[in-house]
Parts: C-alpha cells; sequence; structure tokens
C-alpha cells in the first residue's frame, strides 16, 4: 500500500532493489559503440521527507480539523491527498524548550500544531545564533586528495546511491541534535511572544516566498506539530480552495504586522501604535508569481518596452497617498527624461518609496505627489502604510539624522535611510543594466572586468577541478562596459527555480541559504532549469565510472540530471573560481549590497 502511495501513479511498480542492467551496446550521438547501464527511472517521492510517515500517521494528520474539511477527490489520481501526506510531511515530538525552526533559517517548510503549545519569538537583527549542523568543509588533505580523485569520466554517477536502487530507508536523514532554550521561563517573562495551539499553523509566508524564516518557533511543554515541505503545501494549495483561502490569509494578515516590526522604520513604535497602522495597512501584491517565463519572453525587446510591459506601482505626479514598504521581490524606480522612463534606481526588502515626499510635507506642507515611478520587477509584494498614519506616528520618533537622511538631495535617495547601509554614488547606466537583466536578484552573482580578463580559463580548470572535472559555469553572459555577469547561478533572493521542482532536489541549504541540487533526488524534469530566468542550469547525460551511459531500463533514454554553480560550499576558501583568477577580475558579489558592486565597479 505504501508503495503504490509513495509512487503515485499507474505505471508498474518500481522493484527497488533491482540490480542495475547491462544493456547491449548502443549506438552514442557520436556514433561510437557503447554499452549502457539501465535503471530504473527516477520518480517522485523515490526518497519521501520522512520514511518513517506511516499510513497510520496520515490518518492522524486526517483527523485534524484543517484536513477532516478537504475532500481526497478534488485530488489527481497521480497525486492523492494521503499519498501527499505520505511523503511530503513529517510527524515531530518536540520537549520543552526545543526549537522547531531558527529565525534566519532557510527552511522551506510549513507547520502545523497537532498538540501541544508552541511559541514564536520575534529575535532583532544579528541576534541570531549561529546554527548548528551547518554543511561542513572538505578539509585540506581531502581537498588535495580530490584533485587526483577527479574522474576522467565526464559527469560520473555511482549509481548505488540512487534510491531507485539503494531503496528510500537507506536514504533517510538523520537528524543532528536539536537546539534547546535553556531558561525558557525567563524568556516568557522578558520578550514578547505569540502562542499557537492545536490547529494553528505557522510558516506559510516564508514557504511561500522562500525567504529564511523571521521567528524562532519553539515548544512550551511538549508538542506535536505536523512539518509538511513546500512540494507538499504547493500541491495541497492548489488543489483544495478552502486550504488555499485560508493560507493566503495568513499570509496576508499575520506577515503584514510581524513586518512592520521588522522595518527599522517602526521600530520605535509600541505595540498598541503598530496594531493600530497594522490594522490600517493595506497589502498588496503586484506581477506573477513565477515571473521567470515572462521575462524570457521581453529578452528580445529593447529596454523601453521591458519597463513599458512591467506592472505600474506608482506614477510620476501621482497623489501620494501611502509609504510603500517593499516586502519581496523588487521594485524599479523610473524617473521621466526626454524620450521616456529612465531607471534611476532600484528597490527591495524593507525598503522604501515615498518617504522623502512625506517628509517634505509634514515638514514644510510641500506638495504630496510621488517625485518618481514604481515599476514591479517579475513579482513584488508591498504593504501601503497611509500618509496621515506616517506623519503622526512615525515621522515624530525618528532620529534628525535619520529624517535627513532621508529627504537630502542625493540621486539615491529612494534607498531606504534605515537600511544600516552607507549610500554611494550610483552609476544609472549600471543599474539599467541589473534591473534588465534582472541580476539585481543575485546574491553571488559572478561579477568579471572584461578590462583584466585575460581568457587564462583558470577560473573554469578551478571550477572543474573542485567539481569532478565538470565545471559548473560558463564564462559569457549579458555585458555592460567592461562589466560580464557570467552565466553561473546567482543564488537569488528570489529564487524562483525552486518552486516547481516535484521533489525538492533544488532547495535552500538551511545555513547559508545557498541554492544546491540533491543529486539523488533529482529525477532530471527539468523544470528548475526552465524556470531559470538566467538559464544558469543544465541538464547533462550522466555515467557510470566506465563512462558507459546511464540509461532508463524500460525505454533507453538518457538518464539526465540538473547541475548547476553550488558556490563550492564544502570547498576550503569559497568559491574555487575567484581565488584562481590571477588577475582580480572575478568576483562574487552579493548585489543586495550595493556599495560593494559600486567599489568593485569603480576601481
Amino acid at each position: 500500500m505504501r508503495e503504490s502511495m509513495a509512487r503515485g501513479r499507474d505505471s508498474l511498480p518500481i522493484d527497488f532493489r533491482a540490480e542495475p542492467e547491462r544493456s547491449p551496446r548502443i549506438q552514442s550521438d557520436r556514433g561510437r559503440s557503447q554499452r549502457a547501464v539501465g535503471i530504473p527511472r527516477p520518480q517522485r517521492w523515490d526518497r519521501p521527507f520522512d520514511p518513517e510517515m506511516t499510513e497510520r500517521d496520515v490518518d492522524l494528520v486526517m483527523d485534524t480539523p484543517v484536513f477532516q474539511k478537504m475532500d481526497p477527490k478534488e485530488f489527481p489520481r497521480n497525486l492523492p491527498l494521503q499519498g501527499i501526506l505520505l511523503n511530503d510531511a513529517r510527524i515531530r515530538h518536540y520537549e520543552h524548550g526545543e526549537v522547531i525552526v531558527q529565525a534566519g533559517d532557510f527552511g522551506g517548510s510549513f507547520f502545523q500544531v497537532m498538540a501541544g503549545r508552541v511559541r514564536s519569538l520575534r529575535v532583532e537583527a544579528g541576534g541570531r545564533a549561529p546554527r548548528k549542523g551547518a554543511r561542513t568543509k572538505r578539509s585540506v588533505f581531502s581537498a588535495i586528495g580530490q584533485l587526483w580523485r577527479n574522474s576522467p569520466v565526464p559527469e560520473r554517477r555511482n549509481i548505488e546511491d540512487y534510491p531507485v536502487l539503494a531503496g528510500p530507508w537507506a536514504m533517510a536523514e538523520e537528524e543532528g541534535p536539536r537546539e534547546r532554550l535553556e531558561d525558557v521561563g525567563a524568556i516568557l517573562a522578558s520578550q514578547q511572544t505569540d502562542l499557537l495551539t492545536e490547529d494553528d499553523m505557522f510558516g506559510e509566508t516564508e514557504a511561500l516566498t522562500r525567504q529564511p524564516y523571521n521567528r524562532t518557533y519553539f515548544a512550551e511543554g511538549r508538542a506535536v506539530v505536523l512539518e509538511l515541505r513546500w512540494q507538499g503545501l504547493r500541491d495541497i494549495r492548489r488543489c483544495n480552495k478552502g486550504f488555499r483561502a485560508r493560507i493566503d490569509s495568513l499570509y496576508q494578515s499575520r506577515d503584514l504586522r510581524m513586518h512592520l516590526q521588522e522595518s527599522p522604520l517602526f521600530r520605535h513604535l509600541d505595540d498598541e501604535v503598530l496594531d493600530h497602522i497594522a490594522r490600517n495597512t493595506l497589502f498588496e501584491t503586484h506581477g506573477e508569481f513565477e515571473w521567470a517565463h515572462g521575462f524570457k519572453r521581453l529578452a528580445s525587446e529593447s529596454p523601453q518596452e521591458v519597463v513599458k510591459a512591467e506592472p505600474v506601482i506608482a506614477e510620476y505626479g501621482d497623489y501620494l497617498d501611502g509609504l510603500i514598504l517593499i516586502r519581496s521581490g523588487f521594485g524599479r524606480i523610473t524617473e521621466q527624461e526626454a524620450g521616456g522612463l529612465r531607471t534611476a534606481g532600484f528597490l527591495t526588502r524593507n525598503e522604501t518609496f515615498g518617504l522623502p515626499e512625506i517628509i517634505d510635507h509634514w515638514r514644510r506642507d510641500a506638495p504630496l505627489n510621488h517625485r518618481f515611478g514604481l515599476h514591479a520587477v517579475g513579482y513584488v509584494d508591498l504593504l501601503r502604510v497611509p500618509t496621515v498614519l506616517v506623519e503622526r506616528f512615525v515621522l515624530p520618533g525618528l532620529p534628525e539624522e535619520a529624517l535627513a537622511a532621508a529627504t537630502r538631495d542625493d540621486p539615491t535617495r529612494h534607498l531606504s535611510a534605515f537600511a544600516d547601509r552607507r549610500e554611494a554614488t550610483v552609476d544609472p547606466t549600471l543599474i539599467d543594466f541589473l534591473v534588465n537583466t534582472r541580476t539585481m536578484n543575485g546574491t553571488a552573482v559572478m561579477a568579471i572586468n572584461t578590462d583584466r580578463c585575460t581568457a587564462c580559463d583558470d577560473c573554469v580548470r578551478a571550477c572543474a577541478a573542485a567539481h569532478d572535472n565538470n565545471p559548473r559555469f560558463l564564462r559569457h553572459g549579458p555585458e555592460h562596459e567592461n562589466i560580464m555577469i557570467a552565466n553561473a547561478c546567482l543564488h537569488c533572493v528570489d529564487a524562483v527555480c525552486l518552486i516547481g521542482c516535484p521533489t525538492g532536489a533544488i532547495h535552500r541549504d538551511p545555513g547559508s541559504g545557498n541554492v544546491l541540487i540533491d543529486d539523488t533526488t533529482c529525477i532530471g524534469c527539468a523544470t528548475c532549469a526552465n524556470s531559470c530566468p538566467y538559464n544558469n542550469i543544465r541538464m547533462v547525460e550522466i555515467r557510470d565510472d566506465d563512462g558507459s551511459p546511464i540509461v532508463d531500463q524500460t525505454g533507453g533514454n538518457p538518464i539526465v540530471k540538473a547541475t548547476k554553480c553550488d558556490l563550492c560550499i564544502d570547498q576550503l576558501g569559497g568559491p574555487a573560481c575567484q581565488r584562481a583568477c590571477p588577475h582580480d577580475a572575478l568576483v562574487r558579489l552579493d548585489l543586495r549590497d550595493r556599495d560593494s558592486l559600486w567599489r568593485w565597479a569603480s576601481q
């Protein structure tokens, strides 16, 4: 029964213990005769979220109020509700003080309290403890030894590692020691927490937006919690209207207040005022949640046409009815000039739009109109705080230096003066390039100074040496003057490649947030590669140690896997490409830190 639900399909059952089959010789694409190795084609749920989840556990979940309301007939035959719960969910038991998720972690899961009490604790920026159990680096000896162990066979894989041969039970991850808050009583007495009890949910915002958790959740007493990974949340939300409405309502209402609390602009306000502002603030969504395909369609259009196609959030000259606070995504600031619109800057999480105009109106009764326009770049969630409330509650409590920084005559004054970041001189053409290519989405952009680069390819060879002789980037890409953004994974803030993956093979590393691919659970569907706006994920045909192609034992078609830059996450010293460049021409940049980009670009 478990296997039938685990497969969720009507095809013939797979023998998990089957030995790989050596097929008769086949013709390779180069016309040479080769012997292929046949294995069952990887499928979703070959590796369940928790191999110890049982059908009895599924029945327990189905008895909770949330799932009792669902009609299993609403789910397609190849994606049954019970199958989703069996393979994409797990039930966790926590003792008093044990941490369920920690603020800052990238988890991608949604939670429902099944029994007991859970507390959520807001953690101030910088107050997050280092996460235990983060990925370990190779030792020096292991890194040196790797140079001799690299295979001459391209894209070699050990097929014994794949769940279709090893079996799902052997692939179970072992959970490390849980973190525990030592003095829960003191925390409850001294810090503001929110109580969640049976049937309450949390984590929906982070799972939907692919962002780190903004709160720490821990058990008060013993608690039982259902954890549903992103793929299951996505499918249940898609198939059940009631569940979708509840999740979306939580996402909009609860997150609104939490995000106001997170913004430095509102931190000096007490709870009563903050609640009043939250009740009167609008939550807005602009653009497409899965924006990559629309972006690719616009790739051949002129920059002016790209700007015209973007949803307008605010127009130049419009009455300014509220302060705009970006919650997730990116906004393009536009300025009127002869012949059309010019990009004056871009905004991302926690940055504001309209603040200088409101301050000028509050102080000098200046006209309350937008001096710039704002467009949605891809997908944007934002809060619109009524101007009258900003003037009445927010501005009077801000320090004078912050008000002065927000209103001084500077091209970057749209950037938040409350983001703890020094503003810098901006090259408008570079901004235009970054926004039009949407590479400002990257946290590890590979930027190459083409004036310094001699095309020696040391970066490519270093990358190959770190990845079993398989380079994970292409040394070409869009260029602006002497800056090239190479075709290497950007490890995006808004990683749309994660959205459609049916198995969760492409995921964020919980500790670093880097976007990684688990080769053993990748089923080669290419959803991530097709979703990547920058074409930085490649599908490769794999081979065994002898160089024999690995194929589907049923149809003989090649087994393919998604590959990309992993930022050398297990290598000492960080990305090998950057360390290998003899001319300091290549650097990995987090474009959220725009000062670093300006400094590097001006060198």
